[in-house]
């Protein structure tokens, strides 16, 4: 730790102040009574556009996003780079889809997209699906912000995992007390860090290191001499598909899982929800200067911090080593702040939401039909507790490397819910049955092809990450492709297969209990003032 006393001394304020924050966040914008899952799990469905735009985006650009992608780009060059277009092309995509899902989910008071699905589709299995799907998916997520702390830590010399229980013991708490308010009120700070530390890199490291025009003379020399053949400053006809299917699948995801559509659910009109589809692609042009901190790495000469074993290095340290090596002690406390607090907004979100589609789907439709909204509340804060355990045994217990091959597996898994859930909202063609076959299918694919793919860097011969030779299916090609993509393509064939099927045999479908004027309603609609959702501050 010698040597670091500033960053440390830095970064503890910062991540204190923060903390203090989250516990007064029971008090900003306080109903008189947040035990229900709309108070404690949605914010009272009321945040302005201003909130929304800071809750999405400090959800969806999370810790380990700031350590990630840098140091995808540090060791694969071009291909890291996929994250840059899949934040440009999603919002487009969805900005018609979550508008429809605000309406729907305000109409009928759903709190998770399994409610959504259980309404729409008229069937209890197909939304407990959904609902476990959507909990498995975002427990390694929420244990990756913990790489991202850890990461920090590790460059500060502080080892072992006693930090690592406290930081997640403070945000359980004020979790627990404040609810979605915490995370909404620390977005604000955690994000005007970030703006500050990444524009202050950009322009002050690579003037450090001769300009621009050397970072990339360096980059091009460290893979024009690197043998692997998916590498580079450009991209090359080994991984230009894996580089668009990626990119595509990725954004096929992100608002698939539960933590985004809890930050949407949370605003109070439809007009919030366009606004921020239009404003938050800022965010990527950040997300491509925080990318080119992998080259700024290369070209500084930044060395990772070594593993435990002595023999491996830690790439996810790249980012925080950059930054102590360039900067001045105290502004390297502040960027440390930035991404330790960048961890804190999207693994509470992401608890709440695992915890709501625990409470909604698993304990209210098998356990308790008739619980009241404070046994809901209740079950959902003891469940965000419960979560943030599991997502810390996840580090203790499992190899971090584990953890990062568990979310690239989870983007696979969530995929999956596509077809109920997004395209649900737009069609009811689909019949239950076909989903769940098309679901279970899509999956079982997925999975296979994960199997398949071996991690030469760390010697693991399965789920060594998502990229699927196409030598597997008989081609004689070095190319990849994205497994998601894959087994999204397997479980929409299946699905739609399946339904024509069940139609022939005459198989009965659930009812479906949305209108269609319930994907357009808006704040003041009467049938959303009857159910009392507007919220009243």
């Amino acid at each position: 730790m010698s040597g670091h006393t500033t960053e440390l001394v830095v970064f503890t304020l910062l991540f204190l102040v923060v903390s203090g924050m989250g516990f007064v966040a029971a008090r900003w914008r306080r109903p008189e009574n947040i035990e229900s899952l709309n108070e404690w799990g949605l914010g009272g469905r009321n945040f302005g556009s201003w909130i929304t735009w800071f809750l999405v985006g400090g959800d969806l650009y999370t810790a380990y996003t700031f350590v990630a992608v840098p140091a995808l780009v540090f060791g694969a060059g071009a291909l890291g780079f996929y994250a840059v277009p899949y934040t440009v092309i999603i919002y487009p995509l969805v900005f018609l889809v979550l508008a429809r899902m605000w309406s729907v989910s305000h109409v009928h008071g759903f709190v998770t997209p399994a409610d959504f699905v259980r309404a729409r589709f008229g069937s209890p299995t197909l939304a407990l699906l959904v609902a476990i799907t959507g909990l498995v998916a975002t427990m390694p997520y929420i244990a990756l912000q913990l790489v991202g702390i850890e990461a920090v830590l590790k460059s500060m010399g502080v080892t072992g995992h006693l930090p690592i229980i406290i930081a997640f013991a403070i945000l359980a708490a004020y979790t627990y007390q404040s609810g979605l308010r915490a995370p909404a009120l620390i977005a604000f700070v955690k994000d005007t860090l970030i703006y500050i530390v990444i524009l202050a890199a950009v322009i002050y490291i690579p003037a450090k290191l001769g300009g621009w025009g050397s970072v990339f003379d360096a980059a091009k020399a460290k893979f024009d001499a690197s043998p692997a053949p998916g590498d580079g400053i450009i991209l090359n006809a080994n991984n230009q598909l894996q580089y668009i299917t990626l990119a595509f699948g990725s954004a096929l995801a992100l608002f698939l899982y539960p933590h985004s559509l809890t930050g949407v659910l949370a605003s109070k009109n439809r007009n919030v929800i366009k606004r921020n589809m239009s404003a938050l692609p800022a965010y990527s042009l950040l997300l491509g200067l925080i990318a080119l901190l992998g080259y700024m790495a290369i070209a500084a000469g930044t060395k990772p911090v070594m593993n435990p074993d002595g023999k491996t290095a830690d790439n996810n340290t790249i980012v925080p080593q950059l930054f102590d090596q360039m900067f001045p002690d105290w502004f390297t406390g502040v960027a440390y702040a930035a991404i330790g607090i960048g961890a804190l907004v999207p693994a509470a979100i992401m608890s709440i939401a695992a915890a709501n589609l625990f409470t909604r789907n698993i304990y209210r439709e098998y356990f308790n039909q008739h619980a009241t909204d404070a046994q809901e509340a209740r079950v959902s804060k003891l469940t965000s507790l419960l979560v943030k355990v599991g997502a810390v045994l996840c580090i203790l217990v499992l190899d971090p490397q584990f953890s990062i091959d568990l979310q690239l597996i989870g983007g696979v898994i969530i995929l999956q819910t596509l077809p109920s859930v997004a395209l649900g909202l737009y069609t009811r063609w689909f019949h239950k049955g076909g989903l769940m076959a098309g679901w279970a299918l899509g999956l079982a694919v997925g999975m296979w092809m994960l199997y398949l793919i071996p991690n030469p860097v760390t010697g693991k011969q399965h789920f060594g990450g998502s990229a699927f030779a196409l030598s597997n299916f008989g081609f004689d090609t070095k190319m990849t492709i994205y497994v998601g993509f894959v087994a999204l393509a397997v479980n929409l064939v299946v699905a739609a297969l399946g339904t024509l099927l069940f139609r022939a045999l005459k198989v009965a479908d659930g009812p479906d209990a949305t209108s269609r004027d319930d994907y357009f309603a808006d704040e003041g609609d009467p049938k959303v003032k009857d159910l009392d959702l507007t919220g009243s501050h």
